[in-house]
């Protein structure tokens, strides 16, 4: 009887510590240009990513196998100017399923070009978030709170708000690293640092966040059920980025949803109302105007 209690309580356990894992991350390590024989390191390397992302616990929600956020990372190793230390190129990029088909819609895809670390041979991940210990567990940690963060954004009207303190928790504590990346620099605005200041801080773009939420589940979750409504909403989170892009051009957010969605965008819109595919064009065209010739497709 004991010992069926015994398993039956690991059973519960075993259970509830993997509900509780929110990320399904694949991480890629490109080292093509790492100037090293030791070809063993980007493996630990790949490994070590993938579970600190993937291994535990970041929110206090519970999360079934089919719930969790899938995403990749790939790490382009740029240099090895020595034995231990990269610099690199990071390209996050998640996804969310849309409500009633099996389509899976980007919510994020961002580079990151400023990511210099060190790695060595059994390194121990070790992370707190009130305080910077390395710059790896740092980034790993900032981007999966980031990525979290919009992910409930997309369901509810600024669900990833706590997300999104933590991630600029996480900054500020990096800010005494002197790392390239974190930095308060007005003439490079893409980077950790004006992120999370555009997601969190800055009340200039909080209608983007508004536009994450009207586009996902006011949008693309209705289109199939009510797509009238949904086209509305669609184009009501576009005239919210055209909103942000007149008082803040080439804003750092701005720019990240449109290369997660400017394709999507596109073809979305194609069965839209004329009405409607007007409108979208004409903001499309103030905040997004390289991709003129795809937007211009729409009409």
């Amino acid at each position: 009887m004991r010992n069926n209690l015994f398993l039956l309580f690991l059973l519960l356990f075993t259970t509830f510590q993997v509900t509780a894992q929110e990320l399904n991350f694949t991480v890629t390590i490109n080292s093509e240009r790492a100037r090293t024989q030791n070809k063993d390191i980007f493996d630990q390397m790949k490994n070590s990513f993938e579970q600190f992302l993937n291994g535990r616990s970041w929110t206090s929600d519970q999360f079934d196998a089919t719930e969790k956020i899938k995403g990749n990372m790939l790490v382009t190793i740029n240099d090895m100017p020595q034995v231990g230390y990269f610099e690199a190129t990071v390209q996050i990029q998640a996804v969310r399923p849309v409500y009633g088909t099996s389509y899976e819609t980007l919510t994020l895809n961002f580079v990151d070009r400023n990511w210099n670390f060190e790695f060595k041979e059994s390194q121990p991940m070790e992370f707190n978030r009130y305080s910077y210990l390395n710059e790896i567990t740092s980034l790993l940690a900032y981007y999966a709170y980031i990525v979290i963060g919009i992910d409930y954004d997309t369901f509810s009207p600024e669900g990833g708000e706590p997300y999104f303190e933590i991630a600029n928790n996480i900054v500020s504590n990096a800010l005494q690293s002197s790392k390239l990346g974190w930095e308060q620099d007005p003439s490079n605005r893409r980077n950790r640092y004006w992120l999370i200041d555009e997601l969190y801080s800055s009340q200039v773009t909080r209608a983007i966040r508004e536009a994450f939420y009207l586009y996902h589940r006011r949008g693309l979750d209705m289109l199939s059920k009510n797509p009238e409504e949904a086209y509305q909403n669609i184009l009501k989170a576009l005239s919210n980025l055209a909103d942000v892009n007149n008082i803040q051009p080439n804003s750092i957010l701005t720019i990240s949803f449109m290369d997660a969605k400017s394709d999507e965008i596109a073809k979305v819109l194609k069965n839209a109302p004329l009405e409607i595919k007007e409108q979208a064009v004409d903001y499309l065209l103030q905040v997004d105007p390289n991709n003129a010739r795809k937007y211009n497709d729409i009409l």
